[in-house]
């Protein structure tokens, strides 16, 4: 196999190649989240703070659409660069082609769906009074991307598994810059209003999609497949979909807060609290887009070392991802704590929003230092193809704590139950994961040493 380039995962110094792989991976997050505060901000301030509500009633479930192919992108990923590890070229390609065909067979049959249930899933997750319509002309246009977006969430990751991270973050700069430009031409130029914005989203995911096909059928790339690739392998399929189920079920667990947080903020404050949650909820996009990076970068190097039975690199990539990782995050904690209302003031000018989502923010980020704990520790198991406790981990802030806690606090503390359920679920789901990740690697990980 030509252009091995995941060979030097297994052999260069650590630090340098968590680097090399969190920097361009941070950079592609950032670009991508500042494409969607951008966004957020274009709509609010050009269309109105309802239109800020109804993009985020519809993006959980676009996102949960688009989250299979990255769940598939991220289980073959994980076995892929396992094998690339272990020199078996033929079972990573053959990887690739069964996360192809998956990721469409999929994708298609859920938009399908959800564009025929499309008058029942709209107010089930908030989209209620005004927030509707705006929703529904939004809803119908981005469904038809979203298989585009599940085929660039795949691709991405299999690009990082060949430890080509430059290429990653290419995908994710080309669709975020192309937005912005659309949304400027179909908003603000041609009026189109929410169906400019659902036009633009739509047309970015399509750009996306061009450029990892092209990284792909070039010589950048060094799976090469063939149509016999494409046919599902049973044991493959199973590996990538227990693996990759890890990923699934933490967005089918974000859709599903979504859900119940847009209607609980909705009867407690109308549309201004559904409209300073989806504030909120861009800045827990764009504001931790550091660690998001030093996680997808940890993947592929703890995955190869492992799968290469180099476990004391293993001990070393994920001491060193943690380091990195708390100490920005203790940056973002300051940040936010400092500029709260100024964040909030880029979004809209409606004072009732003004006045209730900076104090929802600092407590929605309060325990932001130690997240990074929590998210490199579910990574590691998933990273290594220990599925069971990936999935146990990864579902233990917003499916075990959070989503018990935003039912129980608000009757207690109304809507303020609801913001102090954040740091509380933080808190106790990183105290579970050091928990196990110390087990991990006290024990596991100590039979080289």
């Amino acid at each position: 196999m030509a252009n091995n380039a995941s060979k030097d995962l297994g052999t260069k110094s650590i630090g340098q190649l968590l680097i090399k792989q969190a920097v361009p991976a941070s950079i592609g997050i950032l670009v991508m989240s500042l494409n969607i505060l951008v966004d957020t901000i274009f709509v609010g301030n050009w269309i109105g703070a309802t239109a800020i509500a109804a993009i985020n009633v519809v993006l959980p479930v676009s996102f949960f659409i688009a989250a299979l192919g990255m769940s598939i992108g991220i289980g073959g990923s994980s076995i892929i660069s396992r094998a690339l590890g272990a020199d078996n070229d033929a079972k990573a390609l053959k990887t690739f082609g069964n996360q192809i065909t998956l990721t469409l067979l999929l994708t298609v049959t859920m938009v399908f769906f959800g564009l025929w249930f499309i008058d029942d899933i709209i107010p089930a997750f908030g989209g209620k009074g005004a927030i509707f319509e705006p929703a529904k002309i939004y809803y119908k246009i981005v469904l038809y991307g979203v298989p585009f977006l599940a085929l660039c969430m795949m691709g991405n990751t299999v690009i990082r598994a060949e430890g080509k991270p430059k290429f990653a973050m290419y995908a994710m700069m080309f669709p975020s810059v192309g937005n912005l430009i659309l949304d400027y031409i179909f908003i603000n130029f041609l009026d189109l209003g929410m169906e400019g914005a659902a036009w633009a989203t739509t047309g970015s995911y399509l750009v996306c999609f061009v450029f990892i096909l092209w990284f792909f059928i070039s010589k950048n790339s060094e799976l090469k497949i063939d149509i016999s690739h494409f046919g599902l392998n049973l044991p493959i399929v199973s590996e990538i979909g227990s693996l990759g189920f890890v990923t699934l079920a933490r967005q089918a667990v974000v859709s599903v807060t979504y859900l119940f947080m847009n209607n609980i903020l909705f009867d407690l404050g109308g549309e201004t609290s559904v409209t300073s949650y989806a504030i909120v909820g861009r800045m827990l996009m764009f504001a931790l887009f550091p660690i998001y990076g030093i996680t997808q970068g940890f993947l592929p190097i703890a995955g190869y070392n492992y799968g290469a039975y180099k476990y004391d690199r293993v001990r070393e990539t994920v001491y060193t991802a943690l380091k990195y990782a708390i100490g920005l995050a203790t940056l973002v904690f300051v940040m936010l704590m400092i500029f709260p209302e100024s964040i909030t003031r880029l979004f809209t000018q409606d004072a009732e929003v003004i006045k209730e989502t900076p104090p929802a923010m600092r407590w929605v980020f309060a325990a932001t230092p130690i997240i990074a704990i929590q998210l490199i520790g579910a990574a590691y198991f998933q990273a290594v193809g220990k599925a069971v406790p990936a999935l146990l981990l990864t579902l233990t802030r917003q499916g075990f704590f959070f989503i018990p806690l935003i039912f129980i606090l608000p009757h207690f503390y109304g809507e303020m139950g609801v913001w102090i359920s954040f740091p509380i679920a933080d808190v106790l789901s990183t105290i579970v994961t050091a928990f196990f990740l110390y087990w991990e690697m006290t024990r596991t990980l100590k039979r080289d040493a």
